[in-house]
C-alpha cells in the first residue's frame, strides 16, 4: 500500500506540475504583443500639403508605405496657400497617393481619383478602390508613372443615392475652395431632411435596381470598401457595399469574377434583397445578412475574415466561402461600429487580429483562435498615440503597426513594437 501511496503521490505531482507548465504556456499565447508610438514618424509633407482623410494604407515588399488620402476633406481655411495671391503660408491639396519610407520622408506620390481601400502586390502596383465619375470600382496603376492599368468588371450604374461616400465639393475642386469637411456626412445636422414622397421614389428605385441588378451580379455593385490580394492563389479580393456588403472574388491576372458570398457564407444566390435582414441595433441579435462597410483579410493558413464593421463582428470563412464561426466585438458600439480593418500579426501562426475601431478609437488584439480580446492600444485624441476616427490599419514584415484617420485626425500614426 505504501508503494502504490508512493506511486499515486508521485503521478498526482507530476499531473500538477504539467499543468502548471501548459497553464503558464496557455496564458502567455493570451499575451499580444505591447506597442509604443513613434512620434517623430512621419516627417511633415513636402509642397505644403495637408493629407485629408485616410482611406487606405499599404506596405509595400521594403516596408515603406504607401497612403492613399482623401484631399477633398479639406475644407476652406485649409487651402489658403492655393489662392492668387496666398493669404496663409498652408496648405494645399496633396496627392492622393504619398509613398513614405521608414524615416518618414516622402519618396514619391501620384494623384489617381480618391477612393477607399488599397492594396500593392510583390512588384509594387497599386490597386486602389477609386471613384470615378461617381462610380466606385478597383483600378490597377503603375506606382512610378501613376498610369492606370486596368480595372475590375462594374455595373454602368450605381445603386440610388450610392454614391462614393468622399466628402468632396461639387464638380471638379476650384482653387481654395474645399468641401464641408469629412465628418459632414457624418452628422445628423448634416444630412438634409427626407420627405415621404422622396423616401417613396428612392425605395421604388432601389427595388427596381436590385431587380435589374440581383445580388448574384457577377461584377461590382456599388462603391468599394476593401482591396486584399492572394497572389499564391493569383487572386484579389474586393468587399463591395451593395445590398449590405458582398466578398467578391477575381482573378488577379485578368480580373474575371470566379466566386462571392455574404454573411454566414451565403451563396450570392442565397443573399436576400429585403433590408430588414440588414437590420441591426447594438447589443442586438446578429442580422442575417452583412450590414455594411465590409472589410477583410485573407490569413496564411487560407481563412477569409471579413469584418462587418456596422454590425459588430467577424465572419471567419474558407476561402470558398464556407462559414466556420463568427466574433463579435464591442456589441454595444453604435454609429460607425467596431470592427475596422483587419490584420494579423507577423508571426508565422498569425496568433493574433489587429481590428482598427473607426468608433471606440482602439486598436483591439484578438485572439485569432477564439476571437477573445487580450488587449487594446490608443483612445480618443489628437495627441500622438491617440486617435481621431482611426480607419485604416497596416502591419510591416518586423510587426510595426501604421495607421490612418479620417474625421479631424486626417493623418497616419507608426507604432514600433516594445518588449
Amino acid at each position: 500500500m505504501s508503494k502504490d501511496r508512493s506511486v499515486m503521490a508521485f503521478g498526482l505531482a507530476l499531473g500538477l506540475c504539467l499543468l502548471v507548465v501548459f497553464g503558464a504556456r496557455g496564458v502567455q499565447s493570451q499575451n499580444a504583443p505591447k506597442f509604443k508610438v513613434d512620434a517623430d514618424w512621419p516627417k511633415p509633407l513636402p509642397n505644403k500639403w495637408k493629407m485629408g482623410g485616410v482611406t487606405g494604407l499599404a506596405v509595400d515588399k521594403d516596408d515603406n508605405v504607401w497612403v492613399h488620402d482623401r484631399p477633398n476633406d479639406l475644407t476652406d481655411i485649409e487651402l489658403e496657400a492655393e489662392l492668387t495671391p496666398a493669404i496663409a503660408d498652408c496648405c494645399v491639396r496633396p496627392p492622393s497617393m504619398i509613398h513614405i519610407d521608414k524615416n518618414g520622408e516622402v519618396i514619391g506620390s501620384i494623384n489617381p481619383p480618391q477612393g477607399h481601400g488599397m492594396a500593392v502586390d510583390s512588384k509594387g502596383f497599386i490597386y486602389l478602390g477609386n471613384v470615378v465619375d461617381g462610380k466606385g470600382n478597383v483600378r490597377k496603376y503603375d506606382p512610378k508613372t501613376g498610369a492606370f492599368i486596368a480595372e475590375l468588371p462594374r455595373t454602368p450604374e450605381m445603386p440610388p443615392s450610392g454614391g462614393g461616400g468622399d466628402a468632396a465639393p461639387t464638380g471638379p475642386p476650384a482653387p481654395g475652395h474645399g468641401s464641408n469637411g469629412p465628418v459632414f456626412g457624418f452628422l445628423p445636422a448634416g444630412r438634409p431632411p427626407v420627405d415621404a414622397a422622396t423616401r417613396a421614389a428612392r425605395a421604388e428605385a432601389t427595388a427596381a435596381f436590385r431587380l435589374k441588378y440581383p445580388p448574384t451580379t457577377p461584377m461590382i455593385v456599388g462603391g468599394i470598401e476593401e482591396v486584399r490580394l492572394d497572389e499564391g492563389a493569383h487572386e484579389l479580393y474586393a468587399a463591395d457595399n451593395y445590398l449590405g456588403g458582398r466578398v467578391m472574388v477575381f482573378d488577379l491576372d485578368t480580373f474575371q469574377f470566379k466566386r462571392g458570398w455574404g454573411a454566414y457564407g451565403h451563396k450570392l444566390s442565397e443573399i436576400t434583397t429585403d433590408d430588414k435582414d440588414r437590420a441591426y441595433v447594438p447589443n442586438g441579435p446578429m442580422p442575417k445578412e452583412f450590414r455594411g462597410h465590409l472589410t477583410l483579410n485573407v490569413s496564411h493558413d487560407d481563412l477569409v475574415y471579413a469584418a462587418d464593421r456596422m454590425a459588430n463582428r467577424i465572419h471567419v470563412t474558407t476561402k470558398d466561402g464556407k462559414f466556420v464561426k463568427e466574433f463579435i466585438m464591442a456589441p454595444w458600439t453604435g454609429v460607425g461600429g467596431s470592427t475596422g480593418g483587419v490584420m494579423f500579426s507577423p508571426d508565422k501562426e498569425q496568433r493574433f487580429l489587429y481590428i482598427s475601431d473607426l468608433t471606440n478609437n482602439h486598436i483591439w488584439f484578438l485572439n485569432r483562435e477564439d476571437g477573445k480580446v487580450v488587449s487594446t492600444l490608443g483612445s480618443m485624441g489628437q495627441n500622438a498615440g491617440q486617435f481621431y476616427g482611426l480607419h485604416m490599419i497596416a502591419v510591416d514584415s518586423k510587426g510595426t503597426i501604421y495607421t490612418g484617420e479620417v474625421f479631424g485626425g486626417e493623418r497616419v500614426q507608426r507604432f514600433v513594437q516594445v518588449k
